[in-house]
């Protein structure tokens, strides 16, 4: 009889050993302009929607310059009062950083010429090369300081902050440690095309795939490459979806700004694609990657390489080429 009852229990563990059972959950919706998806996996059905609206609001309060009440928003109108929080800060702090490595090409105080040119939430103006150099000197990122108050001060009230190069890429990593703060382990977080993978996508098997889209397709959508990731962020940038066309020359204006010259970018440098840690830092080196030449991008990755990227661009016959880092290229999937 003993020796049943252990054959039974025996029975029962190995019943319980069997393959686990992945749930997929995912939240989608509209935030910051744009779209997001975030699919995390776990053992069970969970739905973070409530956390996941509350790190959008406590971001765009923080940061957004489309609110009129936002911290950015007010420091942007002059009011030197203000303190910000510990998001401000990290954002300005990466923004330090990548302003240095790019010797300047990335530089979050470019708002008043994002205005100018109607790429921001202000008002477009008509711009000639002496307006151009008279915006130029509200420029510039040793003209802010952050404090130990954790106040800004400016060195003229007309400069104003834009950290949309950045702020998207900030907003997934808050959405990633809100996650790992919940004990998930493999999840991909999407917002506007720029994602955070961690671990791996267990339902299917195998790893997290990204698509990369073509630059030279403006209607639709059709991709370029296919990455896999783990453990790590990507950002693209590229002109090929934000732009403007001026109604009376047809003349088109690109929105990545030069903050050197204060004019909109137009390049042979079609997109750029870049895999980091975080994805702050990877969206801020798309866009720096953007408005610099491509031999210049590569002196900068030569340099950090923590940094893995792909840049698509036309060679001095107009013909479509690919740069590749091998960091990179050993993500593509062939």
């Amino acid at each position: 009889m003993l020796k049943r009852a252990l054959l039974f229990v025996v029975g029962i563990m190995l019943l319980g050993c069997g393959p686990k059972t992945w749930v997929k959950n995912q939240n989608w919706g509209n935030a910051l302009g744009t779209t997001y998806s975030i699919i995390y996996l776990a053992d069970e059905e969970l739905d973070y929607q409530q956390e996941i609206d509350s790190v959008f609001q406590v971001l765009n309060q923080s940061m957004s310059t489309y609110i009129p009440t936002s911290d950015i928003s007010k420091i942007n109108e002059g009011d030197s009062t203000i303190v910000v929080d510990d998001m401000f800060k990290e954002v300005f702090d990466i923004s330090t950083q990548v302003h240095e490595a790019s010797n300047g090409y990335f530089d979050p105080t470019i708002g008043v010429l994002a205005n100018a040119w109607g790429f921001g939430p202000g008002k477009q103006i008509a711009l000639d090369s002496l307006k151009v150099d008279s915006l130029l000197g509200y420029v510039g990122w040793d003209k802010v300081k952050f404090n130990k108050d954790h106040t800004i001060t400016k060195a003229h009230p007309a400069i104003r902050f834009d950290f949309n190069a950045v702020a998207k890429g900030y907003a997934i990593d808050r959405l990633g440690a809100l996650l790992d703060a919940k004990g998930i382990d493999n999840y991909l977080v999407e917002v506007g095309g720029e994602v955070l993978a961690k671990g791996t996508n267990l339902v299917s098997g195998k790893e997290w795939t990204v698509g990369i889209d073509d630059p030279q397709v403006e209607t639709g959508r059709q991709l370029k490459r296919i990455v896999t990731l783990k453990d790590e962020a990507m950002a693209s940038s590229g002109n090929y979806r934000k732009f403007r066309v001026d109604p009376e020359t047809g003349e088109k204006y690109v929105h990545t700004i030069d903050p050197k010259t204060g004019y909109t970018k137009n390049s042979n440098v079609l997109a750029s694609s870049v895999v980091a840690k975080t994805c702050a830092v990877a969206d801020a080196f798309a866009t720096s990657f953007m408005a610099m030449d491509l031999e210049k991008s590569k002196v900068i990755l030569k340099d950090h390489d923590e940094l893995e990227a792909y840049i698509i661009y036309l060679d001095k016959d107009g013909k479509t080429q690919e740069f590749f880092t091998p960091g990179f290229e050993a993500l593509v999937k062939q």
